[in-house]
């Protein structure tokens, strides 16, 4: 069942009754996808490698930067500018090879996240913006799995299990996303260098014992860390049977678009497919073309309201506030230049910008 080699590298685990060969198996047959590969997310790997859980998979979109190597403490400075799943991977090899790596260089969305999700057994968050959060959460009521999630602020940082075996969803908690006045800007927002290794590695511990099925798993109770002060505590919240229901197709997917924590560059950008989704919602955002107008009158998308770019700033009141607005042209470019007057000059915080314009929409 195991080689020497293995028998020696997991021998710490195979000595605890409660582990043992078998619960080393299921180790060894699980399949956890790890979503953010930042702060949260090195720690998370590590253990989740180190334990010999047989197949891993990371999910980010970003590269390593400078400001990361403080918190993220699987890259070096020789990884700056290198794709985040791949320098991890590489350094997860190194410290076990016996597990495989699956990476997905990708930023999770409405349009791949079920496809994504369904690959694997367990899920942990390692994101830091709401929008993954809830779109994680309602992904994982759709496909049943059990979602490890962990959240840290400046000196403070909180882990729970959401949907284990039948018990309280992140929604249950938290039942609506924050508007961009109550959620804190990530970008702008200091941490404690050492407080995502501490979230993350009681994460990772939750995920074992997920897998493991072993000990009281943190489903239904807020476990919260103060590293100031060094005291925990542990809130309790039960299941709510409205909101323990919403899953991936019966939520808003205003809720996975419109939080100010993550870049700007990625929460304000949508894709054709993403669009398509959010059409197709009850309450559909607002369209709004900021082309010319005989562009316009050659082809637009239906119920657009027409904005030329040069006539934004005069206009702009005509944009309303109160509900999702995705802003579109061409190529892309003078929907990005829209949405940037639009917020730095008006304050808007309800906008997001068609990745491609009408030329990656599919039937213009």
């Amino acid at each position: 069942m195991f080689s020497p080699a293995e028998r020696q590298r997991y021998r710490r685990h195979l000595q605890l009754a409660e582990i043992g060969e078998a619960g080393q198996l299921r180790l060894r047959q699980a399949r956890v996808l790890v979503v953010g590969t930042g702060g949260l997310g090195c720690p998370i790997l590590q253990y989740l490698a180190a334990a010999g859980v047989g197949t891993l998979g990371l999910a980010d979109a970003d590269k390593v930067e400078l400001t990361n190597l403080p918190r993220q403490i699987l890259y070096g400075t020789e990884d700056v500018g290198q794709p985040k799943v791949e320098a991890a991977a590489r350094a997860l090899r190194r410290l076990n090879s016996l597990v495989s790596y699956e990476l997905h260089e990708l930023r999770v969305s409405p349009s791949n996240v079920r496809e994504l999700v369904a690959q694997y057994d367990v899920v942990v968050d390692g994101t830091d913006n709401f929008p993954t959060r809830y779109l994680l959460n309602d992904t994982c009521v759709s496909l049943g799995r059990p979602l490890v999630s962990g959240a840290i602020y400046k000196f403070e940082g909180q882990v729970s299990v959401f949907n284990y075996q039948g018990g309280p969803t992140y929604r249950c908690l938290f039942p609506t996303p924050p508007t961009a006045a109550e959620a804190p800007d990530c970008n702008t927002t200091g941490v404690l260098n050492v407080l995502p290794g501490l979230i993350g590695t009681v994460q990772a511990t939750e995920a074992l014992k997920v897998v493991l099925g072993l000990g009281d798993v943190l489903s239904g109770r807020l476990w919260v860390l103060d590293t100031l002060s060094f005291q925990s505590r542990t809130l309790r919240f039960k299941r709510d049977a409205v909101q323990s229901l919403i899953n991936l197709d019966t939520a808003s997917p205003a809720d996975y678009f419109d939080s100010s924590c993550a870049p700007a560059a990625t929460t304000s950008i949508v894709t054709a497919s993403d669009l398509q989704l959010l059409l197709a919602a009850a309450e559909p955002p607002l369209l709004l073309d900021v082309r010319g107008p005989l562009e316009y009158q050659r082809r637009h998308l239906p119920g657009a309201l027409l904005l030329p770019l040069p006539q934004l700033a005069a206009r702009a009141a005509e944009v309303p506030r109160t509900r999702p607005v995705v802003v579109y042209c061409q190529s892309g470019v003078r929907s990005a230049k829209a949405v940037e007057l639009l917020q730095r000059e008006f304050g808007y915080t309800n906008l997001l910008t068609l990745s491609g314009g009408l030329e990656e929409y599919p039937g213009f």
